[in-house]
Formats: C-alpha cells, sequence, structure tokens
C-alpha cells in the first residue's frame, strides 16, 4: 500500500457529517497546499460559532487531484457567467 503525507483541513459542521458517513466522496479547497494520491487529509471539524474545534476527525485517502488552473476548456467569461460544478462519481 502507498502512502502519502498527512494533510490536516478544518472542515464545518454540515461538511464533516456528509464526508463522515461517506455521503460526500469529493472535496473542493483552494489549491495554495499540495495534496496528490495517496496523501490522507484528516478533517476536523469545526464550529464557526465557537471558534473552536469539536474534537471530531476523519480522514480520507486522496485518490484524485485536478486543479481548476490546469483546465482550459471554457474561457474566463463562460466561467463567470456560469460558474463550475464539483461532481462526485460512484
Amino acid at each position: 500500500m502507498q502512502l502519502g503525507k498527512k494533510i490536516e483541513k478544518k472542515t464545518w459542521p454540515a461538511l464533516f457529517s456528509k464526508i463522515a458517513s461517506g455521503e460526500k466522496n469529493f472535496d473542493i479547497r483552494l489549491a495554495d497546499f499540495d495534496c496528490k494520491p495517496y496523501d490522507t487529509l484528516v478533517f476536523r471539524e469545526w464550529d464557526p460559532e465557537t471558534q473552536k474545534y469539536t474534537g471530531r476527525i476523519v480522514e480520507k485517502q486522496v485518490s484524485y487531484v485536478m486543479k481548476t488552473k490546469d483546465l482550459k476548456f471554457w474561457t474566463k467569461e463562460e466561467i463567470d457567467k456560469h460558474g463550475l460544478q464539483i461532481i462526485g462519481l460512484k
């Protein structure tokens, strides 16, 4: 089994619960950190009201990474007009 590095990320309760249950099998993040297949994302639940971590943690292995800066399918005008969708697959 190939293993990468562990990367901790703050996640708000509604999304944390969907990741923990397996319903949400993707994540969208600002590409301000390096992330590759076989890395592990460590999601730490963050309560924005209390401004504290709840103590709940879930780890998920990265299987695929696509950076939108690398996509050349659409013009900036098309993206500004319609936005992008992130679609999970099973």
